[in-house]
């Protein structure tokens, strides 16, 4: 597996694979369709923040990305295509995007995450902090959690 810049041409690829992984945690047709415009990547966001894609013999299985406002960096995309999860590929993106945070200035890595991915992120060293509003589902909070990034060892 390499990690790897994200290139215009694999954008619909890399939401397709956005939705597949959201799948996982159960969710029906409508409850992802919701979800759809939320999890897009669009070409303005390849200059607009970080994204890496993860690849293992020439195939897409997984993608993050973060922005940074400040000292604040944003996870704002974490998934692993379903048949590649439990293989390291979200250590190795999540690994990715506080060392890249961090570099780029940041001292906190701030997660909205799905709460079927909660334990994954608290496993990786992030704490609750909040809740936040769903940018998809009117009404639905999600988990906040965040990772001081001066208290992770360089990567």
């Amino acid at each position: 597996m390499r990690l790897r810049p994200a290139r215009p041409k694999e954008l619909q690829l890399l939401s397709e694979l956005c939705l597949r992984s959201k799948a996982v945690w159960g969710y029906d047709p409508a409850f992802l369709d919701a979800c759809r415009a939320e999890l897009t990547i669009a070409p303005h966001e390849l200059a607009s923040s970080q994204i890496r894609v993860a690849e293992h013999e020439g195939s897409l299985i997984g993608v993050a990305q973060i922005t940074i406002i400040g000292r604040t960096a944003d996870l704002q995309k974490m998934f692993v295509e379903p048949r590649a999860i439990g293989r390291g590929v979200g250590k190795a993106l999540f690994d990715w995007a506080t060392a890249t945070a961090k570099g780029l200035g940041a001292d906190v890595l701030q997660i909205d995450a799905d709460p079927g991915a909660v334990g994954f992120y608290k496993k990786m060293g992030a704490t609750e902090c909040g809740s936040a509003p769903s940018a998809s589902i009117p009404g639905r909070t999600l988990p906040r959690l965040q990772v001081e990034l001066a208290a992770q060892a360089a990567g």
